[in-house]
């Protein structure tokens, strides 16, 4: 066994006892970079503690939630603390749960943040592999009928066109319900004889046409109506019968009320949601995407940042492309980064120094919670170079009309990106010199302002 299999070894049993041991965790996931856990009895943890602990970057409380920053590590230290514990699908509940009151706008936002955060992988590899096929078509001659196009565009297209089915799971496991019964409710909704339907009815009721694979809207409030409704038969049907009734019931029901009803209000409302977004953009484009750069740290501090997937989506459906959230995250992502390689190379306590070289690299390369909860928000004055950056770089992104035109964490190493569906390079040019003024705009107002009595502890 490796020092570096050791320490992460003690790091997942340290957190897991900081937390308050196996029995007072319910539930154990992870995304990019955070462990999240569902606790019992929250007054078992001592947050202070927590956030001490060497390797653990930041705390964020969502109710009984904690998500425990970790950093692009976080999947490997994963599976060292699933074999600390009998952690199950669903929970090993253990004690009795002590509900903590949280609003309905933050419940909302961690219940999108929580269903997007597990799929980002899923979007970032079609996604980018979109990218490559542009590249591939339009610099190296790869036809649009060749086996080679064929390949590349499925594996692009599948992240996509199912997306429902990886919403439907992810949404119905975060609700704690039966994951693959949600999954099933997308992959319904895909079934070649309802996605865009024109002209059937269900029992005499007109089915209205949705386009479901343009649109996430209506298999996440499927989920959302799914949930009270295999709890309820899960809680009043026998257990002799609960296996075969259970999931019965629940699709009988849940499938046709998503058809008819809340299916098409997720899609006129994704559809309004775009529109009203654009408006917005169009009215101002400069404004609108400098406050996205500035505001991004903080969307990323508070768990808000993957709740802004859905819009993108909507952006997506309606305009073939994202000319404001992946704008404005170009721009905030390299100046989170930029802002950390600052307080690197200026600082001389060598801890301020690691972390700072660390959390920008991974920042640069659109990964920017490590440099959020490492360095921007502890040292504060990185945070106001990172922000200031951000803004400069999204006002220039919103001026130059730049868009994103398949989805990714925006930054250096996702750049093709911006590179417009017809092959046409002036956006991708544009997103080049937005990332570049971002970040020597950050970095300086960083270098400047940054003073070593700010140095981590």
């Amino acid at each position: 066994m490796g020092k570096t299999e050791e320490k992460r070894i003690e790091l997942a049993t340290t957190i897991l006892a900081k937390v308050g041991g196996e029995g007072n965790v319910s539930q154990v996931s992870h995304c990019y970079t955070r462990l999240r856990f569902t606790i019992n009895n929250p007054e078992k943890i001592k947050d202070e503690e927590l956030k001490a602990v060497e390797g653990v970057l930041g705390l964020v409380v969502r109710g009984n939630e904690y998500q425990v920053v970790i950093g692009p590590d976080v999947g490997t230290l994963y599976l060292e603390l699933v074999k600390l514990g009998d952690f199950k699908e669903g929970g090993n509940v253990q004690a009795p749960v002590t509900k903590q009151k949280v609003n309905l706008l933050t419940r909302l936002l961690d219940f999108i943040g929580g269903t997007f955060s597990p799929i980002i992988p899923v979007l970032v590899a079609g996604g980018l592999t979109g990218a490559v096929l542009t590249i591939l078509t339009n610099f190296f001659g790869v036809s649009n009928t060749s086996g080679t196009y064929t390949v590349f565009y499925a594996i692009n297209q599948t992240a996509f066109y199912f997306l429902p089915i990886f919403i439907g799971f992810s949404a119905a496991k975060k609700l704690n319900i039966n994951a693959f019964l949600g999954a099933m409710l997308g992959a319904f909704l895909l079934y070649p004889t309802i996605n865009g339907a024109v002209a059937i009815n269900f029992f005499g009721l007109n089915v209205h046409t949705v386009a479901y694979n343009t649109t996430v809207f209506p298999v996440i409030l499927g989920v959302l109506f799914m949930a009270p409704i295999y709890k309820l038969f899960d809680r009043v049907l026998p257990k002799q019968i609960k296996t075969i009734f259970l999931p019965l019931l629940t699709m009988i029901i849940v499938a046709p009320i998503t058809l008819l009803f809340l299916g098409p209000i997720g899609g006129i409302g994704g559809e309004y949601l775009a529109k009203g977004v654009f408006a917005i953009y169009n009215f101002s484009p400069a404004i609108a995407v400098m406050i996205i750069g500035i505001a991004t740290p903080l969307m990323v501090f508070f768990g808000m940042n993957n709740a802004m997937y859905p819009i993108v989506f909507a952006l997506f459906a309606s305009v073939n492309c994202d000319p404001l959230i992946l704008a404005g995250m170009l721009s905030a992502n390299v100046a989170c980064g930029a802002a950390c390689m600052a307080v690197g190379v200026k600082a001389k306590n060598v801890t301020t120094k690691s972390v700072g070289f660390s959390t920008g690299i991974t920042g640069l390369m659109g990964i920017t919670e490590p440099a959020v909860y490492g360095i921007l928000f502890p040292l504060k004055t990185p945070l106001v170079g990172a922000m200031i950056g951000g803004g400069v770089g999204g006002l220039l992104a919103g001026l130059f009309k730049i868009a994103g035109y398949s989805i990714a964490s925006p930054s250096f190493i996702s750049l093709p990106i911006f590179i417009a569906n017809d092959g046409t390079m002036g956006s991708l040019y544009k997103a080049i010199i937005v990332a570049v003024v971002s970040l020597v705009v950050a970095f300086l107002a960083t270098y400047i302002f940054y003073k070593e009595k700010d140095a981590l502890k």
